[in-house]
C-alpha cells in the first residue's frame, strides 16, 4: 500500500481504520502533487513547515467525510502520502502533522472520486489531450469504456469497419492493437499518451463480432463462435471487466441470443461481468431484460444494464415493472443491477432512426442512395411496424434534437448542412419541404452519417424512481470534452451529470440521501467492477479524492448550450495528484490503467 511512515503510524494510534487496499499489478507508487501553489481563498495553501508531527503529503481537514459507504457523514480529516489514503480521522486529528499541501475543508464535502460506469472516452484518451476537462470538473477520478465498441482487439475487419486503411499515412501511424496481447496494447497506448483520469475497459461486444464476422448478418458459425469466445478470453486476460454489449445498433443488432451466451460464458472463468445495453428499451422492454437475465444465467455471471430507462410516453409506466423484475431476479439469486444518467433525453447517431438491417454488411449509403431501397426505409420507419428501436416515433420528430451535424464529408467536400446543429428534426424537414424521415435520410446521406442527435424520449418521475433503487449506478454516457477547445452540440451529460444529481436530485429535491448519492456514484461501481482499491475513503485505497461544496454543486450545461463546466467541484485528486485545484484543471495526467480480476500481466 506504498511506503509505511511515522505519520501512517501515527494514524493507526489514532484510531483510524486499518484496512488496507490491495494495489494492480505492474501498477508502481507515483508521487503526491508537488505543484500546488498558495492559494488565493485561504482554502489550500503550501504548508511546508506547519507544525512539528510527521509528514503527509497532503492534508484535507475539517470536510464532512463521506466515505462511499453509505454510512453517515462525519467531520474529519483526511491524509495523503504518495498515491494513497493513509489517514482517516475525526477532525483535527491531523493539526500536528505537517503537509506540503493542507487544504481547509470547513463547509465541504470530502468524497472519494467518482467512477463512471459509462463512459466514451476513447478517443481523447487514445489521441487527444488526456485531461478530460468536462469530466474532471465533475469530480470523475476513473473512466470505465467498453459499451459495444472497443479499439482492440483489432484484426482487418475491425479495420474495415472503421474505415481505416494502413496503407494510407493517415492510418499507418494508428497503434498496433492486433493479436493475442491487442487490448493490453490499447489500455498501454492510452496510458502513453497521457490522461488524468485512471480508465479501463470492458470489450466491445459488437467489436468480438466483427472481429470474427464483419459487418454480415446471420448466425454465426461454429468456427466464427469459436474466434468470438477467444476474443473474448484475450481480452479479459488483458484486463477487460467482461463483455460490453448494444443491441440497438448494428451490426451488434445481429447477435443472437445463443450466440452473446457463448461469448459471455467464455469470460465467467475469469470473473467477468456481462454489461449490456438492452436490445430494447421501449416497446419490448421488459423481453429485452428477460434476454439480459437469460444470457447472465445461462453464461454464469451477473449482469448490469446500462442506463435503464422506459423510452417514448407509450413505455414510461414500465419503469415500475422493470425495477420489479430486477428485484425479483435478485430474490432468486440472480445478480442483476443497472446504472443510469439523470437527464429525460439520450444521444446517439443520427442513423440510429433507421432500421438496423439497412446498414447491414456496412451497405447503408448504398441503401439510402438507392430509390427503391430508400423507400422501403422510408416506409417502415413511417409505419412503425419494425422489430426494432424506432426512436424518432417513440420521440416524435420535435423530440429529436440535432447535435453534431458534419461540415464535411471524408472526402473534403462540404455537406452543406451543418447549419442545422441545435436544431429539431421537424424544423429541419419543414425547412427542406419533406417529411422527418426524408430529412433524417438527407442529413444521414450528406454526412456520411456523421450526425448525432438528442432524443428526449424519458419521464422526470422515472428518473427520480429509479435514483431511489439500491442497485443503481450512475455513469455519464458521454465522452469528455473540453469548453475552450469544443463547439459541437453534444449532450449536457458529457458536462453535468455527477453535479446534477448533487445539486438537484440531493440538495433541492431530496430524493436520495447524500451518502446514498456518492456511494452510488464510487464503491457501488468499484465493487460490481471487482476493484478492490478504488472507490472509498480508507487508508491504503488509491487516493483519488474529490471535495465540494454542497451548497453550490450543481450542472450548467443546457441542451442548447452544452459546453458550460459545473460548479461546486473545487479540489480532485488522482493517485495523490492534484488534478483540479479551486476548480481549475492544473493539467496533470496522474491516470492509470485499472484492470478487471482476470487480468494476467505480460512477460
Amino acid at each position: 500500500m506504498g511506503r509505511v511512515t511515522m505519520a501512517a503510524a501515527l494514524v493507526l494510534c489514532l484510531g483510524a481504520c486499518a484496512d488496507s487496499g490491495s494495489g494492480r499489478a505492474g501498477e508502481a507508487s507515483g508521487p503526491g502533487d508537488s505543484s500546488a501553489g498558495a492559494a488565493t481563498d485561504g482554502e489550500t495553501r503550501d504548508a511546508p513547515d506547519q507544525a512539528s508531527g510527521p509528514a503527509m503529503d497532503v492534508v484535507v481537514e475539517n470536510g464532512r467525510i463521506v466515505d462511499g459507504t453509505g454510512a453517515a457523514w462525519f467531520y474529519g480529516d483526511l491524509g495523503i502520502e504518495g498515491d494513497r489514503v493513509v489517514a482517516v480521522v475525526p477532525a483535527g486529528g491531523l493539526a500536528d502533522t505537517q503537509a506540503r499541501t493542507r487544504i481547509d475543508a470547513t463547509g465541504k464535502v470530502v468524497s472519494p472520486g467518482f467512477i463512471d460506469i459509462l463512459s466514451h472516452a476513447r478517443a481523447p484518451l487514445l489521441a487527444g489531450d488526456g485531461r478530460l476537462v468536462g469530466k474532471i470538473t465533475q469530480g470523475i477520478t476513473t473512466e470505465i469504456m467498453g459499451e459495444s465498441s472497443t479499439n482492440a482487439p483489432s484484426n482487418e475487419k475491425t479495420d474495415r469497419a472503421l474505415g481505416i486503411d494502413r496503407s494510407r499515412d493517415e492510418d499507418r501511424e494508428r497503434p498496433d492493437l492486433s493479436g493475442r496481447r491487442g487490448f493490453d496494447a490499447w489500455l498501454r497506448a492510452m496510458e502513453a499518451n497521457g490522461a488524468s483520469p485512471n480508465f479501463g475497459s470492458f470489450v466491445g461486444a459488437t467489436t468480438i463480432r466483427i472481429y470474427a464476422k464483419g459487418q454480415a448478418a446471420g448466425p454465426a458459425t461454429e468456427a466464427e463462435l469459436d474466434t468470438m469466445r477467444a476474443v473474448a478470453r484475450w481480452a479479459m486476460e488483458d484486463g477487460a471487466f467482461g463483455v460490453g454489449s448494444a443491441l440497438v445498433y448494428p451490426p451488434g443488432a445481429f447477435a443472437s441470443t445463443d450466440e452473446l451466451v457463448e461469448v459471455v460464458a467464455a469470460t465467467a472463468p475469469y470473473g467477468g461481468l456481462y454489461i449490456t445495453h438492452l436490445r430494447s428499451e421501449a416497446d419490448r422492454l421488459l423481453e429485452a431484460m428477460d434476454e439480459a437475465i437469460e444470457i447472465g444465467a445461462r453464461a454464469g455471471v451477473p449482469v448490469e444494464i446500462y442506463h435503464l430507462k422506459a423510452a417514448g410516453v407509450r413505455n414510461h409506466g414500465k419503469a415500475v415493472q422493470a425495477i420489479a423484475k430486477i428485484d425479483s431476479a435478485r430474490a432468486a439469486g440472480m445478480d442483476v443491477q443497472a446504472n443510469m444518467y439523470p437527464y429525460t433525453a439520450g444521444g446517439t447517431g443520427l442513423a440510429a432512426l433507421l432500421p438496423p438491417w439497412a446498414s447491414e454488411g456496412g451497405r447503408l449509403m448504398r441503401n439510402l442512395e438507392d430509390p427503391e431501397m430508400r423507400q422501403r426505409i422510408h416506409d417502415e420507419v413511417m409505419g412503425d411496424q419494425g422489430d426494432w428501436e424506432n426512436f424518432g416515433v417513440l420521440a416524435t420528430p420535435e423530440g429529436v434534437l440535432l447535435t453534431s451535424v458534419a461540415a464535411t464529408r471524408p472526402d473534403g467536400e462540404p455537406t452543406g448542412v451543418a447549419k442545422y446543429a441545435g436544431v429539431r428534426l421537424s424544423e429541419v424537414a419543414r425547412d427542406m419541404g419533406v417529411d422527418w424521415v426524408d430529412a433524417a435520410i438527407e442529413l444521414v446521406l450528406a454526412t456520411r452519417s456523421a450526425a448525432g442527435m438528442v432524443v428526449f424520449m424519458m419521464s422526470e418521475d422515472n428518473v427520480r424512481l429509479q435514483l431511489r433503487q439500491p442497485w443503481i449506478k450512475i455513469g455519464t454516457d458521454a465522452s469528455g470534452w473540453d469548453p475552450e477547445r469544443s463547439s459541437a452540440m453534444v449532450h449536457p451529460r458529457s458536462y453535468g451529470t455527477y453535479p446534477r444529481i448533487l445539486g438537484r436530485y440531493v440538495r433541492e429535491e431530496g430524493v436520495i440521501p447524500l451518502e446514498d448519492a456518492v456511494r452510488k456514484m464510487t464503491s457501488a461501481v468499484a465493487t460490481r467492477l471487482s476493484i478492490s482499491d478504488r472507490g472509498l475513503l480508507r487508508p491504503g485505497a488509491y487516493a483519488d479524492v474529490v471535495v465540494f461544496d454542497p451548497v453550490t454543486v450543481g450542472d450548467r450545461a443546457t441542451y442548447r448550450e452544452p459546453h458550460q463546466l459545473s460548479v461546486g467541484v473545487e479540489h480532485v485528486f488522482v493517485n495523490g495528484v492534484q488534478v483540479l485545484r479551486d476548480g481549475v484543471h492544473t493539467g496533470e495526467k496522474p491516470g492509470r490503467i485499472v484492470r478487471g480480476p482476470g487480468y494476467r500481466p505480460t512477460g
